[in-house]
């Protein structure tokens, strides 16, 4: 992969502490179950010892993922941004004129984007649609019920 990952100061810290547990507990872990389960003989019918050796290529495969996330992280705290425009880290208040709901969404990166904390990927249809808006545009989006137009009624910044 190349290029950086825009990510908040919370989802790096979060990557790093999940590097440092699956470096430092889960793959000595499996490391000994890989040991345990060969010494109860024939590997070829051992389910633990599969079991196992799946587990570490699991680990191995999410330590490869999560280094090259971090060596590629672009660390944005949204709380130093001084934009009247919406970009990574706005929280947003849309206000849907269809339906006259308000809902407020956050743009984040792709691995901190959780639709129920009202966070959304940069990378989505919605979060690519509200770059660069501001307050009082009106933004039509694809959406999968249709097209949605919303009015950015506030943009924040914390």
């Amino acid at each position: 992969m190349s290029g950086t990952l825009p990510m908040t100061v919370e989802c790096f810290n979060r990557l790093q502490e999940e590097l440092k547990n699956l470096m430092r507990i889960e793959r000595p872990k499996v490391v000994q179950d890989i040991a345990e389960a060969r010494d109860h003989g024939d590997l070829s019918e051992n389910a633990e010892y599969d079991a196992a050796k799946d587990r570490q290529g699991f680990i191995e495969g999410r330590i490869k993922e999560l280094n090259d996330k971090i060596a590629r992280a672009q660390v944005i705290n949204p709380a130093t941004i001084k934009n009247h425009k919406i970009v990574f880290g706005a929280k947003v208040n849309l206000y849907d004129v269809d339906t006259e709901n308000e809902v407020r969404y956050q743009l984040v990166g792709e691995d901190e984007a959780d639709i129920k904390q009202g966070k959304i990927s940069i990378n989505s249809p919605v979060g690519r649609a509200l770059i660069g808006h501001e307050v009082g545009d009106e933004v039509s989006i694809q959406v999968p019920s249709g097209v949605r137009i919303y009015e950015i009624s506030e943009i924040e910044y914390s």
